[in-house]
């Protein structure tokens, strides 16, 4: 929890309390219905608490990979509140999820990705190397049966996996000189084939 967030929570605490003082000095003369009030306000605040804390799990649940399909080989898709952009591509049957890092050499699958996708992870050949913000790490190369992304189906797309731990997959520089442009306009990233 961040100093702001604590601000935030004591700023709440204190309003509750004032607002549940304030209904037991105006109800002296009926405990009954004050205590329904002050309950009324509890369920509130707990609720308005709630909501602010799981505000950033509804937002991702909201905005999920809301891709476009804008013609025929070309999508847009919009940045996300923390400033990345997010692609989920059906790799051989199974969707992945990919944070977009022109940055990244290649397409880099997490472990728990390649297994999804019908890997056997324990009998992949590690001995590439990826520097990352983690240090270096052990990579297997592999090849991908297929890999479609809106209307754009690609075979044997090249690929590693990455022993090390990572929170999500990587859509690098690999699988995206793949379209023949990339651009950044308006909040949104769109591919072009």
């Amino acid at each position: 929890m961040t100093a702001d967030d604590t601000g935030r929570l004591l700023y709440l605490a204190l309003l509750g309390i004032g607002i549940a003082g304030w209904f037991f000095i105006q109800g002296r003369e009926g405990i009954g219905k004050t205590l329904q009030h002050a309950m009324v306000w509890g369920f509130l605040f707990v609720g308005v608490v709630a909501a602010y804390g799981l505000w950033n799990d509804i937002q991702r649940a909201a905005s999920r990979d809301q891709i476009s399909q804008i013609g025929t080989g070309q999508i847009a898709v919009p940045r996300q509140q923390n400033g990345h952009y997010y692609l989920t591509l059906i790799i051989n049957d199974a969707p992945v999820r990919f944070v977009v890092d022109t940055g990244a050499s290649e397409m880099v699958l997490t472990a728990n990705d390649a297994q999804r996708v019908g890997l056997d992870i324990d009998n992949l050949g590690y001995f590439g190397r990826a520097n990352t913000a983690n240090g270096m790490v052990r990579t297997a190369p592999v090849e991908l049966n297929t890999v479609t992304l809106g209307d754009v189906t690609d075979t044997n797309v090249a690929a590693v996996v990455n022993e090390g731990e990572m929170r999500e997959s990587l859509l690098g520089m690999g699988y995206l000189q793949r379209w023949g442009r990339i651009e950044i306009a308006n909040g949104e990233l769109i591919l072009t084939r």
